[in-house]
């Protein structure tokens, strides 16, 4: 069963992320995290930044932890960081 991530986006309101084939999520920069699938594609948080950096990797990854040990029935995780996202890009 394919699980998700719902996160909010500024205007955009909550997208949809896929919590499966995840090979990395990873702090790139101070305001970004970057999530790379198994296929090569990724998905590119911009953030606020907090004085721990690694902050939103952190909520992100453990958001990820949690769904996929959920029930098979649970498809979708609302994830509500403490850091505003003001962007997202699929590449």
């Amino acid at each position: 069963m394919t699980k998700f991530l719902s996160i909010p986006v500024g205007s955009l309101g909550n997208i949809l992320v896929s919590a499966d084939e995840i090979k990395l999520i990873k702090q790139a920069t101070d305001v970004s995290t970057v999530i790379t699938y198994n296929n090569g594609k990724t998905v590119t948080f911009t953030h606020i930044t907090s004085v721990n950096t690694y902050n939103f990797r952190d909520i992100i990854q453990d958001a990820v932890v949690a769904i996929l040990k959920d029930s098979w029935t649970n498809v979708v995780k609302d994830v509500v960081p403490a850091y505003a996202v003001s962007a997202l890009v699929v590449a």
